[in-house]
């Protein structure tokens, strides 16, 4: 965070007089145009190319740029609009003050400026956290949906391309306290033959994973599982996203956008409370099932022995 007041501890009659503002470094300026924004990968390649090279690349052609970072201009055009620029010229209008900036300032090394791009991102992470413990504040969404994927046997878990790891570790804890955990990974038809035969054995509750750039067979699957009679609960970044209107139940938490590939410590933790959900809903199969695991586990030597 940057310090946008100082206050000196002098004379009372001092200290109530109000400082001048501190004109935050120029690296916090631009991480600032590119905070709260949904950029593709190749638009963060040249967002970190621009903290790199700021005082250079604010003044290049969208040629050059293009050039330089390795992308093609339309895509250089692509990223200015993703910022909410008409287009690349008002982006490096924006950008000629901050390059001025960083020339008359101490130029910070580029560990320093990686340093303070690494720890933003950490903070945007803290920031997701944060919103998702206001939202845990009424615990009921989480609690409705972890008994409602309880008493789905079979339950259907969804999750293709980036949402697969989610997916996976949702699945994987899922498994030692429910008898039977369908896990989907791919989209298209072999999606719909999973989500029909996980109704058609009875199953009544798909959880969904769709963490952005949201995919189309995302969509198909969710379309799919509707299509099939099952209900949906869906995870993703954004309440009102839109893949929102797919599901009965939405559930979001914040992901972490100031890196080349996002981050996902918020979402994460919300699967963690669904698991929790689950687990609390159904006790006493929970228990006999975490037993059960463990005896086979002991049997079978799975785990390293503690220190």
């Amino acid at each position: 965070m940057v310090e946008n007041w100082r206050r000196t501890a002098t004379s009372p009659s001092r200290a109530r007089q109000a400082q001048p503002a501190v004109e935050a470094a120029p690296t916090a300026r631009l991480l600032a145009i590119f905070d709260g924004h949904r950029l593709s990968p190749a638009q963060r390649r040249i967002a970190q190319y621009l903290l790199d090279h700021i005082t250079e690349a604010a003044f290049l052609s969208i040629t050059d740029l293009a050039e330089r970072v390795g992308v093609s201009q339309p895509s250089v055009t692509r990223f200015a609009s993703a910022l909410g620029f008409s287009g690349f010229p008002a982006l490096r209008e924006a950008l000629h003050p901050i390059a001025l900036s960083a020339v008359a300032a101490t130029p910070d090394s580029p560990e320093e400026i990686r340093r303070n791009e690494l720890q933003a991102a950490v903070d945007a992470e803290i920031a997701n956290l944060e919103g998702l413990r206001q939202l845990l504040g009424d615990p009921a969404p989480v609690i409705e949906v972890g008994q409602n994927l309880a008493h789905s046997v079979p339950m259907a878990v969804l999750g293709v391309r980036i949402s697969v790891s989610i997916a996976e570790y949702f699945a994987y804890a899922a498994k030692r306290i429910h008898p039977d955990v369908r896990l989907i990974t791919s989209g298209g038809s072999v999606a719909y033959d999973a989500l029909l035969q996980v109704k058609e054995a009875g199953g009544t509750w798909a959880l969904a994973f769709a963490m952005p750039r949201y995919s189309n067979e995302t969509l198909s699957a969710l379309r799919a599982a509707k299509e099939t009679g099952l209900k949906v609960a869906l995870i993703t970044d954004l309440p009102l996203g839109p893949l929102a209107h797919t599901a009965d139940i939405v559930l979001s938490a914040g992901t972490g956008s100031r890196l080349v590939f996002d981050s996902y410590a918020a979402p994460i933790v919300l699967t963690a409370t669904i698991l929790q959900s689950m687990a609390d809903a159904l006790p006493e199969r929970t228990q006999a099932r975490l037993e059960a695991y463990e005896q086979v586990a002991d049997r079978h030597v799975f785990f390293l022995p503690d220190e």
